[in-house]
């Protein structure tokens, strides 16, 4: 028994051993992506800065591609999950400004993740389906069902949910194009604050002026 604890726990910290390395690879690859590029990073370079063999990180990953498509892939998941995770725990369908204000927030925090994100996907046709299919298409439907609960509740007017959607969507993740798409990269609070507000404000009430009411004289 003890010999198989042993065995046990042996295979326990060896999975977790490995598991620790292909973080780290994958830690270093969106560093390194981000701040160099794709092209100009190589399997070397991404061995010697995780601390291990070049031969190791083919243990873990077939090719260069395949962390780039596991970063940018990995990096998806997270920004959108985080996203839908504080739209199901908002007190209101209409605090809409404050998950903005946290996400611009988190945008600024994830900047090389973004960078890779966005920039790469536009060079790699493989790394756009895997994200669209994986992703993005799943993500869009629970934000659907989101948005036409609201509908049901009566808070948002009746449309087609999944085009609001996408908008909703839209509006985050285009700002990884640029660092300064929406906003500049080094925004006092404040000025976070006010750009997402006003995003709020335009998404939940558009941008035509309310039609002024004229008197007709007899």
């Amino acid at each position: 028994m003890q010999a198989f604890r042993q065995k046990t726990d042996y295979y326990s910290q060896k999975s977790s051993s490995e598991e620790n390395v292909r973080d780290r690879v994958l830690k270093t690859a969106q560093r390194l992506f981000a701040n160099r590029g794709y092209d100009a990073t190589t399997t070397k370079d991404l061995a010697t800065e995780a601390g291990i063999a070049e031969g190791t990180l083919f243990r873990h990953f077939e090719n260069k591609k395949a962390i780039l498509v596991e970063v940018a892939t990995e990096g998806w998941v997270e920004i959108l999950t985080d996203l839908l995770t504080e739209l199901s725990e908002m007190g209101s369908y209409k605090a809409v400004a404050q998950v903005m204000k946290r996400r611009m927030f988190r945008l600024q925090e994830n900047g090389e993740l973004l960078r890779v994100c966005f920039f790469e996907a536009q060079f790699h046709p493989e790394l756009r389906e895997r994200i669209q299919s994986e992703v993005i298409s799943k993500m869009t439907d629970v934000t659907e069902a989101f948005f036409e609960t609201a509908m049901e509740r009566g808070v948002y007017r009746r449309m087609n949910p999944r085009v609001v959607a996408q908008v909703f969507l839209g509006m985050f993740t285009i700002a990884g194009f640029s660092s300064d798409t929406i906003i500049e990269s080094d925004a006092p609070p404040h000025a976070m604050k006010e750009m997402a507000e006003g995003i709020a404000d335009i998404f939940l009430n558009g941008v035509l002026a309310e039609p002024e009411h004229t008197s007709c004289e007899a």
